[in-house]
């Protein structure tokens, strides 16, 4: 499946929902004059969405992937500051919101090393390299292939026929 715009990729929604859960996190007490922490942890987890975004809307994979990867990158952060708030007493009331906002995080980062992996193994260089030539052959290719696979049917069911009778 091709998206069209980011808000529809599975990864940037997992992205969102990590950044919205960080901010819920860090609206607690514990947080209060603890402001460079706080703000450290929220602006790691706008980053992964903002790059998976701006990588998106760049048109080329060659941009894109530098930007899952900032993205990638920005999810190990967050990651790497709840481990820190694990390890800080004040902070032992919201070890259980801590554990699942790092499988969020973690997840985060898996997905967009999958997504860069096979951005690497594409062919496909991206929307901006696309041309009217380029769409036509790309069409052209997924005609042909359907009909070899119709083909493919039609020769499997005629022999399954002449064996029958």
């Amino acid at each position: 499946m091709r998206y069209t715009r980011f808000e529809e990729l599975p990864v940037w929604n997992a992205a969102i929902d990590l950044a919205v859960q960080v901010y819920e996190l860090t609206s607690n007490p514990e947080f209060t004059s603890r402001y460079s922490l706080r703000d450290q942890i929220e602006r790691a987890a706008v980053s992964v969405s903002n790059n998976i975004a701006e990588g998106f809307e760049r048109g080329t994979n060659k941009e894109l992937l530098a930007f899952l990867y900032i993205a990638r990158g920005s999810a190990g952060e967050v990651r790497s500051m709840l481990c820190l708030l694990e390890r800080i007493h004040v902070f032992q009331r919201l070890h259980k919101d801590i554990k699942v906002l790092k499988q969020k995080a973690e997840s985060c980062s898996k997905q967009l090393k999958a997504w860069a992996q096979s951005l690497q193994n594409s062919a496909y260089k991206g929307e901006r390299h696309v041309s009217q030539k380029t769409n036509r052959a790309a069409r052209a290719a997924k005609e042909r292939d359907e009909f070899l696979k119709e083909l493919a049917e039609v020769r499997a069911k005629g022999k399954q026929d002449a064996t029958e009778t």
